[in-house]
C-alpha cells in the first residue's frame, strides 16, 4: 500500500508547476508508481548503473537497458529514476528550458565528476544555462559516517580535488571520512549553479533506519529509488 510519508518532497521543487519528484525511503517500490494518479501516463526510465561518468539524454523511449549514471530529458511524461543505497542521488532541474536531469553518485562517479558531465550536456545539447538550475541532493550517507581508504583518497587528489574534503581518522593511519555532498556541491558550483539553488536533504542513509544502507545491511540493503519528471 502506498504510504505518501515514504516519499520525501523537497519544498523548493514543489513549487515548479511542471515537475514530479521525489526520494523514496525504503519502503517505497518501483510498483508504486503505477498505482498513484499522478503518474499513470508516465514511463518508467532507470539505469544499469555501474559507477561511471555516462550520461543518457533521452528523447524517446529507449529499445535497450542502457548503462551509466545519469539520465537527461526535455520530454514530458518521463519518469528518470535513480537506485541507490548510500550513494548520494542528485535530482536537477533547469526552468527556463524545461530540462531535467537525475545522477547517481557514488565515490567513483563523484571522482569522475558525472554532475559536471550533466551540465555540460545540458548546455552543450539543450541550450540549458547553469544559474536556471535548481538541484536537490537526496539522503545518503554523510561525512560523518563515510570512511574510506588511501586509495581512494590518493585517486581524489590525483583527480584535483582538494584534501579538505576527506577528514583524518584519528587513530586510524590510511583512514579517512568523505564528504560525497561537499565534493558535488563543489561540482555544482564549479560548473555555474547558485549555491542557494542547492538543497540538500539532511539525513544520513547509514544512520537512518528509514533509508537503505550498504556500509550498514551489505547485500540486504536494497535501494532506495529518487525520481524526477515533467508535466505536460
Amino acid at each position: 500500500m502506498i504510504n505518501q510519508r515514504d516519499i520525501i518532497i523537497v519544498p523548493e521543487l514543489k513549487k515548479i508547476p511542471f515537475l514530479t519528484h521525489g526520494f523514496g525511503t525504503k519502503n517505497w517500490k518501483m510498483e508504486y508508481f503505477k498505482q498513484k494518479n499522478e503518474w499513470q501516463d508516465f514511463q518508467l526510465l532507470w539505469l544499469q548503473q555501474i559507477h561511471s561518468n555516462i550520461v543518457h539524454a533521452v528523447r524517446k523511449a529507449p529499445t535497450h537497458s542502457l548503462r551509466g549514471d545519469a539520465l537527461i530529458t526535455d520530454q514530458p511524461l518521463f519518469l528518470l529514476i535513480i537506485k541507490s543505497a548510500d550513494c548520494l542521488p542528485v535530482l536537477m532541474v533547469e526552468e527556463k528550458k524545461r530540462l531535467i536531469a537525475a545522477v547517481h553518485c557514488g565515490w567513483q562517479g563523484t571522482r569522475k565528476r558525472v554532475v559536471q558531465q550533466v551540465i555540460d550536456i545540458l548546455k552543450k545539447n539543450f541550450g540549458g544555462q547553469p544559474s536556471s538550475i535548481k538541484v536537490a541532493m537526496g539522503p545518503h550517507i554523510k561525512g560523518e559516517c563515510y570512511e574510506i581508504g588511501q586509495e581512494v583518497y590518493f585517486s581524489f587528489l590525483e583527480a584535483g580535488f582538494p584534501a579538505s574534503l576527506f577528514r583524518p581518522v584519528a587513530g586510524l593511519k590510511g583512514k579517512y571520512m568523505f564528504d560525497l555532498a561537499k565534493a558535488n556541491f563543489r561540482q555544482l558550483i564549479e560548473s555555474g549553479v547558485k549555491a542557494d539553488r542547492i538543497f540538500t536533504v539532511k539525513i544520513c542513509s547509514h544512520c537512518h533506519p528509514l533509508f537503505p544502507s550498504y556500509r550498514r545491511d551489505k547485500e540486504k540493503a536494497g535501494r532506495m529509488l529518487s525520481f524526477i519528471g515533467l508535466k505536460f
